[in-house]
């Protein structure tokens, strides 16, 4: 599929927002666009972290992920990314475009010297743990969480 992947737009937030509705992500519920405004731009204000769309050529919106680069003071000071949100449209899943999302991801991290790309996924997605180990990413530790609400 011949994809355009590029940092996401505000009025790129409903296209955003109905892949989030799909199952599987958050089941129909989402922000209002006013709220997903406001924190599109906050995060803006962090360096290298952003909301990445993934388009075909007719300009829709197909894909989704956040990816966050982060500055250490571990690991000598080397950089590490975070990749986070990461949506297909369910009818074109299988055709490249998790693939060619997670490689630009990838690029982008290695281009600003990380030593690592990581994520997280819910333990009952197995289909999306082959995906990703399809791509090389390998099951690293544990992951925790506490919830605060």
């Amino acid at each position: 599929m011949d994809l355009e992947i590029r940092t996401a737009a505000e009025s790129d937030l409903p296209a955003v927002l109905r892949l989030y509705a799909q199952s599987g992500m958050d089941n129909g519920r989402v922000l209002t666009i006013d709220a997903a405004s406001k924190i599109l731009r906050r995060m803006a204000t962090y360096p290298e972290y952003a909301v990445y769309v993934a388009t075909a050529r007719d300009g829709s919106v197909v894909g989704t992920f956040a990816l966050l680069v982060m500055d250490n003071l571990a690991h000598m000071g080397t950089p590490s990314a975070v990749v986070e949100d990461v949506c297909v449209e369910e009818r074109l899943r299988g055709l490249g475009i998790g693939k060619a999302m997670m490689h630009f991801a990838m690029e982008f991290a290695r281009q600003r010297g990380c030593y690592k790309v990581a994520l997280s996924s819910n333990a009952a997605r197995e289909g999306a743990h082959a995906f990703y180990r399809s791509l090389g990413f390998e099951q690293h530790g544990l992951s925790f969480h506490v919830q605060l609400r």
